[in-house]
């Protein structure tokens, strides 16, 4: 397979949205705990980039699968004609990569990193397979923002500051205590709310333009259980708080003055979010969803990495 089939195989241009966050936990360590490690930093990006391209990899061969057993040759593998076996070899190549990096990562760091990857995996594999997708039920916003916006997120700064006891597990005369650091934990979970929401208005602008096809082919998503005009508010909706939070982090003093900046993309988001609203039609304004995502999202990664470079 060349390069650029097995690029289009795991949609590569796709993966911004995995890096974006684990860029900013990463700068979100250097700034507010001075701490940065480049070899857990290294594991993890090679841990968390093919795990992303494995579930995107299994999601095109079941849509591969169930466009056959449909009569349809819509697919990415039809497309391409890419060899059923060497996509399978692939995904488990992929697989195995990412397991032996997060292995190595929990051997540099502690079980909680261990924990929190194997319920990762699992989530990301059951989220497009199994008998009942994740996506394709009312919660794959939820699933999709908590895991890619907030997990990628504390894990991609915990790996930095592991030995701080943020959250600590000991164990000693038969007793095991957990030890949690709760007021940290918030500003990092405030401080990905915004990269939260701009993955689940991903999903949600998918599920807006895909209702009345999802709902032919058994597929309820939240859009159909709120309406699309509700849908449609709530899309608004989550980029807003998302600005009110970066504000309420500045006061806080969580994040740097500078994050404030981060208000001029509001603009353009804002004609994105009317453009959507217009005309939520997959084809023509869906790509409105990752652009604002990554205005929102990227800016902020790239204020928090240029504050970071001057302080050092």
């Amino acid at each position: 397979m060349s390069i650029s089939k097995f690029f289009e195989l795991v949609e590569i241009k796709t993966k911004l949205a995995s890096m974006i966050p684990f860029s900013l936990g990463s700068a979100y360590a250097i700034y507010r705990y001075k701490s940065f490690d480049l070899k857990n930093f290294i594991i993890m990006f090679i841990s968390l980039i093919c795990f992303d391209m494995a579930t995107t990899a299994i999601n095109n061969y079941i849509d591969h699968t169930k466009a056959k057993d449909n009569g349809g040759n819509n697919s990415l593998i039809t497309k391409y004609g890419v060899n059923k076996s060497k996509v399978l070899f692939i995904i488990f190549t992929l697989l195995v990569i990412a397991t032996t990096a997060g292995v190595m990562l929990t051997l540099n760091t502690n079980i909680i990193v261990l924990l929190i990857g194997i319920i990762s995996f699992i989530v990301g594999i059951f989220y497009t397979f199994g008998p009942i997708p994740i996506s394709r039920m009312p919660l794959g916003e939820v699933f999709s923002g908590f895991f890619m916006g907030f997990i990628i997120i504390f894990l991609s700064v915990y790996i930095h500051i592991f030995d701080t006891n943020i959250i600590s597990f000991t164990y000693q005369n038969n007793i095991l205590s957990v030890g949690i650091n709760l007021i940290e934990i918030v500003w990092i979970f405030l401080f990905s709310i915004p990269a939260m929401g701009g993955i689940a208005n991903i999903m949600l602008a998918n599920n807006i333009c895909d209702v009345e096809e999802d709902i032919q082919n058994n597929r309820f998503t939240l859009p159909y259980y709120i309406g699309r005009p509700m849908a449609l508010k709530l899309f608004k909706l989550l980029y807003y708080i998302g600005y009110v939070n970066i504000v309420l982090l500045v006061v806080l003093k969580v994040i740097p003055l500078a994050s404030l900046f981060m208000l001029i993309t509001l603009i353009k988001v804002n004609k994105n979010i009317k453009l959507f609203e217009a005309k939520p039609i997959k084809n023509e304004n869906f790509v409105v969803s990752v652009k604002n995502f990554l205005l929102i999202n990227g800016s902020q990664a790239i204020i928090m990495i240029i504050i970071v470079m001057i302080s050092k």
